[in-house]
């Protein structure tokens, strides 16, 4: 069985948007649906009853081998990973699919953008910070195998 690799911290970001704005639902047993920030699309999330095993369909889950953002909000609303909820509020809504085409990709354009927006807004820029090093120290201290059921992502 393989283990997930660390996910980049931008998915942390996108998973906390996820979570403060209702985009996680548990559709019972072991399942979860995330909805995509533009929300054109809907991830499925699966994982073992002990959790030491979970998959999602997202891009990065299927195709990097690293946690998707799907993933780890679906670890936060499960308790798995904790958060501060004053924290995510920050991130709420925020359209991460348009700001990652427009840096091309690049997580960290992105995810400087978004701070310097939030800051401009008057939120705590190192707060949110911290608290992303905090659930990744979390997400690394974790050996989470991946699930061997795969759905492939949804096209879109």
């Amino acid at each position: 069985m393989s283990t997930w690799k660390s996910p980049p911290k931008a998915k942390i970001y996108e998973a906390l948007s996820a979570v403060a704005g209702g985009g996680v639902t548990l559709i019972g047993g072991e399942k979860a649906e995330v909805v995509s920030s533009d929300g054109t699309k809907t991830y499925h999330v699966e994982w073992s009853p002990d959790l030491s095993q979970i998959t999602s369909n997202d891009n990065a889950s299927y195709w990097q081998g690293y946690m998707g953002y799907p993933i780890i909000a679906v670890l936060m609303v499960l308790g798995k990973l904790e958060y501060r909820n004053e924290v995510a509020k920050f991130l709420a809504g925020l359209p991460w699919k348009q700001m990652n085409h427009r840096f091309r990709n690049d997580y960290t354009k992105a995810i400087d953008s978004v701070l310097d927006t939030l800051e401009a807004e008057g939120a705590p820029r190192q707060t949110v910070v911290a608290e992303v090093d905090r659930i990744m120290a979390q997400i690394e201290g974790m050996d989470l195998e991946k699930l061997p059921r795969r759905k492939r992502p949804p096209k879109g």
